[in-house]
């Protein structure tokens, strides 16, 4: 089999979505190495491209006063250089003899190809007051006409599969749900290397940590507002620390953060790169996690996978994926994340028995069988009845 999978999103400093597209590909690649899964656009663009996405991490600066003639010019570059990238894509799709092109970021070019789509959430139809107004626009222009062109489509959880069947109207043998794997990386971490994460970060012994963009969805106003609910010597006693980059519509979030959390202890130290987070993810007392709504939730299985307590909301996606080794709280009930974090604050041993069921429960998570997943859905694109054990044996 040759796939085409799309890695564009790879490029840019990595968030979800790319983190998974990334993973995925390497544990197809491992575990069927007679098969063929190009990695558009190739080492050689990818290696130039990367020049030009540099992430940036550390405290929050001001705003940038918006530009009406750059963002002007911007746009038109922009329009260019997607009219390019997709005559380039399909032309590597007509020339390279493919048997199957897998879109990992939902938005599919028309390639005649077989094709496979990934769709993490969906969150832009089902909840638009969570999204800046061109991307509903382009979601609402380009959803249908993606799925259309779909011969099998990809979820993150049961609960996402669910949404799909109901509100985009799917056949049930066109949706296959797939749950995400944690890396190796992700692991109880040495005392050496979580102290130096911490000096480097300037963060104090104890801390409970967010992490992930802060956009409107993510519910993070909630935690900072219960965070300054708490009395001074429990805020003292157990910051909060906020690892992401600011997103859109983050503004009443920021305005929050610098006109009461920060004063009161809470600190941001901005978009953490992947390295470093296990030992961030180990050293924290809680991670807490209060999103309204998620494809998957991952930070929460991560931190687990580190031997450290999630506290998570009750968003259906994110209890599937936590199950019942995480605490869960209503992403609407801010007396109740108040509360655990008073008791994560005042008692160690709070969340103890969590610390304990958390390494079990993220080791179910691994990306080998996300893999297999994701291809026993290519065979079912291509028509094809995937091998039995005892042929796979046989073989």
């Amino acid at each position: 089999m040759r796939v085409l999978f799309n890695g564009v999103t790879l490029l840019k400093p990595r968030t979800g979505i790319a983190h998974a597209a990334a993973n995925v590909h390497a544990a197809l690649a491992a575990a069927h190495p007679v098969d063929t899964f190009y990695l558009y656009p190739g080492s050689t663009v990818s290696r130039i491209a990367a020049r030009f996405f540099k992430s940036k991490t550390g405290a929050p600066g001001p705003p940038k006063k918006p530009n009406a003639l750059k963002a002007l010019a911007r746009g038109a570059l922009g329009g260019i250089a997607k009219l390019g990238f997709a005559a380039h894509f399909q032309a590597v799709a007509r020339l390279g003899r493919f048997d199957l092109y897998h879109e990992p970021n939902f938005v599919p070019f028309r390639t005649g190809l077989p094709l496979v789509v990934t769709v993490f959430d969906l969150s832009v139809l089902l909840y638009p007051q969570w999204h800046p107004a061109e991307r509903v626009k382009a979601h609402e222009a380009t959803y249908k006409r993606g799925l259309a062109l779909a011969d099998h489509v990809i979820v993150g959880t049961e609960a996402v599969r669910r949404e799909a069947l109901q509100h985009l109207g799917l056949a049930p043998d066109r949706v296959t749900a797939m749950l995400c794997g944690i890396g190796p990386q992700f692991r109880p971490q040495a005392p050496a290397a979580i102290a130096e994460v911490r000096a480097r970060y300037e963060l104090p012994p104890r801390y409970t940590l967010y992490v992930g963009t802060i956009e409107p969805r993510k519910n993070v106003g909630t935690l900072l507002r219960a965070f300054c609910a708490l009395p001074s010597e429990l805020r003292e006693a157990c910051p909060l620390v906020l690892a992401g980059g600011w997103g859109w519509k983050a503004e009443a979030e920021r305005d929050l953060f610098e006109s009461e959390a920060r004063h009161r202890g809470a600190r941001h130290i901005g978009y953490v790169p992947d390295a470093d987070l296990p030992a961030l993810y180990a050293g924290a007392e809680a991670l807490l996690y209060p999103s309204f709504y998620e494809g998957f939730g991952m930070p929460p299985v991560e931190a687990m996978a580190c031997g450290t307590a999630a506290v998570a909301s009750r968003a259906d996606a994110v209890q599937e994926a936590v199950g019942r080794a995480a605490l869960t709280v209503d992403a609407r009930d801010e007396p109740g994340w108040r509360d655990a974090l008073a008791r994560v604050a005042a008692d160690r041993e709070f969340l103890s028995e969590y610390r304990r069921r958390g390494p079990g429960h993220a080791a179910t998570f691994t990306w080998a069988k996300c893999a297999e997943t994701v291809y026993g859905a290519y065979l079912k694109a291509l028509g094809r009845a995937p091998a039995t054990t005892a042929s796979r044996r046989a073989a």
